[in-house]
């Protein structure tokens, strides 16, 4: 249904998909990407926003919720990326998890998307269609990643995810599923036909 996939959050370098994918949290990729079209004028590097006021942050991310604690994050993910990883994203998955806001879910985007790697991010789209799906049996994101990865092959993670989030933002959406038009209307246990 989505063969060629791709992140819908927009971004230049590895540390604004970073802040877009920490905003990202309870909040839509359109509405990030609106908050970011204007946060990335002014600032894009981490030495810009550990310079800028908490309390400017706090505004200008305003609208993508939990703006308190998600500007404290990304401050302190900020700091820590100038003062412990020369100013550079790390790449790996221990190194970003020990980063403020940074969580198994934006780990595993970071290493699929900014780095290429093999990962598989469970969001609430992967984790709503994987039950739904019959694939897991799982409200706990951690226990539903370690289940998707026994069951695909590590190369197909990182496509598998944005295909799964995109069937769940477009098809298999969370108040009014499109069964209908589901190509796994007939093997869905949850289909609404």
């Amino acid at each position: 249904m989505y063969e060629n996939p791709k992140c819908e959050l927009k971004y230049e370098t590895p540390f604004q998909l970073l802040v877009a994918v920490v905003l990202s949290a309870q909040c839509t990729d359109k509405r990030v990407n609106q908050v970011t079209s204007e946060l990335f004028k002014v600032a894009n590097k981490p030495e810009d926003f550990v310079n800028m006021p908490l309390a400017e942050l706090e505004q200008r991310i305003h609208s993508c919720g939990f703006y308190h604690n998600k500007a404290k994050s990304i401050q302190s993910a900020s700091r820590d990326i100038i003062d412990r990883f020369g100013g550079e994203v790390p790449s790996n998955f221990d190194d970003l998890t020990s980063l403020a806001g940074v969580g198994r879910k934006t780990a595993n985007v970071m290493i699929s998307e900014a780095f290429g790697g093999d990962a598989f991010a469970v969001d609430t789209h992967v984790l709503r269609t994987s039950n739904r799906l019959g694939l897991v049996k799982t409200d706990n994101p951690d226990v539903c990643e370690a289940e998707l990865k026994k069951y695909f092959p590590k190369n197909s993670w990182s496509k598998l995810h944005y295909q799964m989030v995109l069937f769940g933002r477009y098809t298999c959406k969370a108040i009014k599923p499109d069964c209908f038009s589901c190509a796994f209307k007939d093997k869905c246990k949850n289909a609404r036909l």
